[in-house]
């Protein structure tokens, strides 16, 4: 099978073809595990972070991806029956061990043991793939392939993040920063809480005007200031400046909903910016969000279905991985960049 591998860690700045196009052999599945000929696979800022090295220390060497739509053509010896053939997505959970306190409420995400896709295994930057059944979930028929592949991460991840929000329907509501995943949220939040008004803060001017167009009720740059203090603030920025300006335009009991597996340290100088009665003050709360759970990836399926999401998508062939990385980390990411295998 054709795959591009990661071989090791580098800058994508400076080296801009990060991945090597290799022929593997296509993967047997263990007991537990499905193999997919995998049909799509989207291209997340979370790789720049795998191979520029602002995660956990990934395997090496590895096929990245964790947005993947395939087809089950093979199952191990305990997979339930009448799964081949069945269209499936995988996100960044690839497993957790199933026994802690963590696994057994639902937050396997937080399980010390939790393995990620296209980090901790193989992902879909490839042509075939294996994962545990468990973690492979029905893909809604109403989707194209590609067009399902950003939200099992991108989705997936800003459903958790309304979740851990805590707000209800009324409540104002911020997002800082407006690429795929805010702009999924921002749908969510006026599906599900219809009174809800959503302030986006974008340093961009044109993702701005885009978030008034999908209905924000105000937009402005990083650093201003909004015109009502919000009951909670989603930031999906990579660099800190965001979180610490979003901290004063917090309510009081306001939460700020940290959704990024690491920040970058250009702008770290921020964090020392941070004044107590001005952002922390009023019992102000900040939340980080660790990966994302099974659960979240199958009830935010259900709700994509439900809402009848189509995000806006460009397509590369698998052998254009590496200019997909490039484009994503200069900031070209209005739509959602998918590899499609032919």
């Amino acid at each position: 099978m054709k795959a591009m591998v990661l071989g090791k860690l580098c800058d994508i700045r400076k080296n801009p073809d990060p991945l090597s196009l290799e022929y593997l052999p296509v993967p047997e599945p263990g007991p537990d595990d499905v193999l997919l000929e995998v049909l799509a696979c989207g291209v997340c800022h979370t790789e720049l972070d795998e191979i520029e090295g602002r995660t956990a220390p990934p395997i090496l060497p590895v096929i990245p991806g964790h947005e993947v739509v395939g087809r089950i053509v093979k199952t191990g010896d305990d997979v339930e029956s009448g799964r081949v053939g069945e269209r499936v997505g995988v996100g960044w959970f690839y497993s957790s061990c199933g026994r802690c306190r963590y696994c057994l409420e639902g937050n396997e995400n937080l399980c010390s043991e939790f393995k990620a896709t296209g980090r901790d295994a193989n992902g879909g930057y490839a042509e075939y793939m294996t994962v545990p059944q468990g973690s492979a979930f029905t893909v809604p028929a109403y989707l194209s392939d590609t067009q399902a592949a950003p939200l099992l991460c991108a989705g997936a991840i800003g459903y958790r993040s309304l979740r851990l929000s805590g707000i209800e329907n009324g409540d104002s509501i911020g997002l800082t920063g407006f690429g795929g995943s805010a702009r999924l949220v921002l749908k969510m939040v006026k599906f599900r809480y219809p009174d809800t008004e959503i302030f986006v803060f974008a340093r961009n001017p044109d993702e701005r005007e885009f978030a008034t167009k999908l209905g924000a009720v105000w937009a402005g740059d990083t650093d201003e200031e909004s015109p009502v203090r919000l009951r909670s603030i989603i930031d999906t920025t990579p660099v800190w400046k965001p979180v610490v300006e979003a901290m004063k335009n917090l309510a009081p009991e306001g939460r700020l909903v940290i959704n990024a597996i690491r920040k970058e340290d250009i702008d770290k100088e921020y964090l020392l910016r941070i004044s107590y009665p001005e952002h922390l003050w009023m019992e102000k709360e900040i939340k980080s969000v660790a990966n994302v759970s099974r659960r979240d990836i199958a009830e935010f399926l259900e709700l994509a279905e439900e809402m009848r999401i189509k995000p806006e998508i460009n397509e590369y062939p698998l052998e254009d991985a590496n200019r997909a990385l490039s484009e994503l980390r200069r900031g070209n990411v209005r739509g959602a960049k998918v590899l499609r295998m032919d």
